[in-house]
């Protein structure tokens, strides 16, 4: 099931946004009420200095009898436009004077404002309006009470200026919150989004196999911090991948040899028994066919008895091929130098060079290396090798030896066309060859790539950068065992 979730921008708007917005709302509320009280207040003082301002002149034309002169004066009281009506009541609560509307104050209210003799506002309804209307006692010169004022405002000026006042606060607020919430958006993409979206995007990328693309380190230092440890869990796990294709690599290039090993065993018991049955026979025929010469006076017919000699020769080398390649029978090792087994396998080949005209010479600089080898199959297999160069080569072979601190070796280079790339590995298969016929049978490297491996060697096949044809480098470790 999946969990639901929200945006960064999200959260900032419901955690931070909406608590500011509601209580700037609350502070804004309670400071409305305040604002309004006093707007109240403010517009009930104005009432109240116009009240003061035409009392004593109402209070002596009533003291002298002159309703013009009461009349007079409440008239210049309604030219003041906050100023709705005016009223004047004499001691028994009866109106004696008025501008504006009817008065909206009942007799019996009057007569008791009268009898209290205190200045009193308050608000009351006329016609279903709200109205404000403030009373103030009117004396004579001993101080008795002759009588009442009224004024009054409509309720709806203290509405609508309240009302502004509320609106512009609103307006404000509005106006706060959404300068806020650009501030909050503009933030959020500068310090959080931009950089979060680029570590997705590079998240993305290293997903579709660009393993090698790392998370620009980029916004606040929280943002970089974060950044800083994927790109160090991206370098970790590129080490672990490339660690594993080692290993894996590692693991099938053992497999591989395994299984050749596997084959070449099996070709070994098939080449062993084969020539364990044909040998008898062939020593038979060859032997027959020495007997025969002996007798035979026809020139012809012993021609052809020394063809048949000379192919149960061919027969039989190929026979000790089989039984080399398929021998498994312990090193017997000693120490000799790379110099002397390289002499001998050059006197062993030295007719073949001369009945191929190729010019044969050791070159190597330094002091010729001690190996401790089998030597006999160690000089078996240096002569198949200079064996394929020389058969390869057009005019030149050259052998010599080489030293390093972790192993030592034999390098043999000819003047040929090489080795090609996709052959390198396949030319050390049993019976595998690229010679004419009746020119090699694909045992020789067979041989020499068997007792390499028995000594823990290797052979290397690559082009001489001297002659231009092929470099074979037979590699021996140092410290050798029987493996």
């Amino acid at each position: 099931m999946k969990a639901e979730s929200y945006s960064l921008r999200t959260a900032l708007m419901l955690f931070i946004l909406l608590p500011l917005v509601l209580l700037t709302s609350l502070a804004g509320w309670y400071g409305l009420q305040g604002l309004e009280r006093q707007v109240r207040s403010r517009m009930q003082e104005d009432i109240e200095l116009i009240a003061r301002a035409i009392r004593v002149p109402l209070s002596d034309a009533m003291a002298r009898g002159r309703e013009g002169s009461v009349a007079r004066t409440l008239r210049s009281a309604l030219q003041i436009s906050r100023v709705y009506g005016a009223y004047v009541y004499d001691a028994n609560g009866h109106q004696i004077a008025a501008t504006g509307p009817q008065s909206p104050t009942k007799r019996r209210k009057a007569v008791q404002l009268v009898m209290k003799g205190q200045r009193q506002g308050e608000f009351e309804r006329i016609h279903g309006k709200p109205f404000f209307s403030y009373f103030v006692p009117l004396t004579d010169s001993g101080g008795r009470i002759t009588g009442l004022l009224q004024i009054t405002r409509k309720g709806i000026d203290f509405q609508e200026y309240i009302s502004e006042v509320r609106y512009q606060a609103l307006g404000l607020l509005a106006f706060t919150a959404f300068l806020l919430a650009i501030v909050i958006f503009y933030g959020h993409h500068r310090a959080f989004g931009r950089p979060m979206r680029n570590i997705r995007d590079s998240l993305v990328l290293v997903g579709r196999g660009e393993r090698h693309h790392r998370v620009p380190l980029q916004g606040p230092r929280e943002i970089q911090e974060l950044s800083l440890g994927i790109n160090t869990m991206l370098d970790k796990l590129a080490e672990h991948a490339d660690v594993l294709a080692e290993q894996q690599a590692l693991q099938e290039q053992l497999a591989l040899r395994l299984r050749q090993s596997e084959k070449m065993a099996a070709i070994g018991r098939l080449a062993a028994g084969v020539a364990h049955e044909l040998g008898t026979p062939l020593s038979v025929i060859d032997g027959r066919a020495q007997r025969a010469m002996r007798s035979v006076a026809d020139a012809s017919l012993a021609s052809a008895l020394g063809d048949i000699r000379r192919e149960v020769e061919r027969v039989s080398s190929i026979i000790r091929q089989l039984m080399d390649f398929s021998r498994n029978n312990p090193l017997r090792r000693q120490s000799v130098t790379g110099d002397r087994m390289l002499r001998s396998v050059l006197a062993m080949l030295s007719d073949e060079f001369n009945r191929h005209k190729i010019d044969c010479r050791i070159e190597a600089t330094g002091q010729s290396p001690f190996f401790h080898v089998d030597r006999l199959r160690i000089e078996q297999a240096l002569s198949n090798v200079v064996r394929n160069a020389l058969q390869a080569a057009d005019r030149r072979v050259r052998i010599g030896w080489f030293e390093s601190h972790a192993n030592k070796g034999f390098v043999v280079e000819d003047d040929g066309p090489g080795v090609d790339r996709e052959l390198r590995q396949r030319i050390f298969e049993p019976f595998f060859t690229t010679k004419a016929v009746n020119e090699g049978t694909g045992l020789g490297l067979a041989v020499t790539h068997a007792a390499l491996e028995a000594h823990g060697g290797y052979i290397q096949i690559d082009r001489s950068p001297d002659l231009g044809g092929a470099r074979m480098r037979i590699v021996l470790p140092d410290q050798m065992e029987e493996v």
